[in-house]
């Protein structure tokens, strides 16, 4: 699923050929892609509405239009592509926008998972989750305080959207790393230090992802088509059996909390 990374990378790229457009129509074919109306409702609140800016907030891309929000969160599959609109659709284009420019805002989603919102506000939606961690906001005091009182292992607690917006499976674990933290240490066990070392950490490696482009493994692309970098950057996702970077020793995979996480066990302690 795309990360933080991954949804800014995709938010950048879309706001030269967006930002001041109006959508004329919408169409979709897997009415289940919208979440927050019936497909009649959705395009009755979308059509005429113009673009006024695109940002992220964690993995949500935000469209603020003259009124309200459309929201849409891309899951595991998700891409968005703005393409001519007599350029033949593609069997996974289940939601598309048309603009007022003869091109089109596409919504590809080969495993149906993505969701589309309409909302007056986004608070609605994302107001509920937690710090974005390459804010001004999110210091190490205030990484220490949504610590106390929590005794979670890291690397779940790292994934919780309401702990810190944004960091999922692959920057939690080059997290973690950076970090010198196993993924198996409880919450409550961290020093002063150690919760400087894990605000570091976090802020590393989501900004060695931006720097990249993301992480292309499987279906994530920018905007313009083209793959990130950073899975040629890894220094412990998905490198199993391979030598730690700073020690040498062989990186572990293990399961936990049902996510497969890469550390080193003689490193991040």
């Amino acid at each position: 699923m795309p990360e933080l990374p991954e949804v800014e990378t995709i938010a950048r790229g879309l706001r030269q050929p967006l930002i001041g457009r109006t959508i004329t129509g919408v169409s979709v074919d897997w009415p289940r892609s919208v979440a927050t109306h019936t497909v009649e409702g959705l395009r009755a609140e979308l059509i005429g509405q113009r673009i006024e800016g695109i940002r992220r907030r964690a993995k949500y891309l935000i469209f603020d239009l003259s009124t309200g929000a459309l929201l849409i969160h891309l899951k595991m599959t998700g891409r968005l592509a703005v393409v001519p609109a007599d350029e033949p659709r593609a069997a996974h284009d289940h939601v598309v926008f048309d603009l007022d420019d003869g091109r089109q805002l596409r919504f590809s989603d080969a495993r149906k998972f993505g969701r589309v919102y309409w909302v007056p506000d986004p608070e609605w939606i994302v107001g509920g989750l937690g710090p974005e961690p390459l804010s001004e906001e999110f210091t190490p005091e205030l990484l220490r305080q949504r610590l106390a009182g929590r005794s979670r292992q890291l690397k779940p607690l790292l994934l919780d959207q309401t702990f810190v917006a944004g960091v999922g499976n692959i920057y939690a674990n080059e997290a973690l790393w950076l970090a010198g933290l196993s993924p198996l240490r409880r919450s409550d066990s961290l020093t002063d230090q150690e919760v400087e070392q894990l605000y570091q950490g976090i802020r590393q490696a989501l900004r060695r992802g931006l720097a990249h482009g993301g992480s292309s493994i499987n279906w994530y692309r920018q905007a313009d088509g083209s793959k990130g970098h950073y899975q040629e950057e890894f220094l412990v996702h998905d490198r199993a059996a391979r030598p730690c970077p700073r020690c040498g020793t062989p990186i572990q995979r293990a399961m936990i909390g049902q996510r497969s996480s890469f550390y080193c066990p003689n490193c991040q302690v």
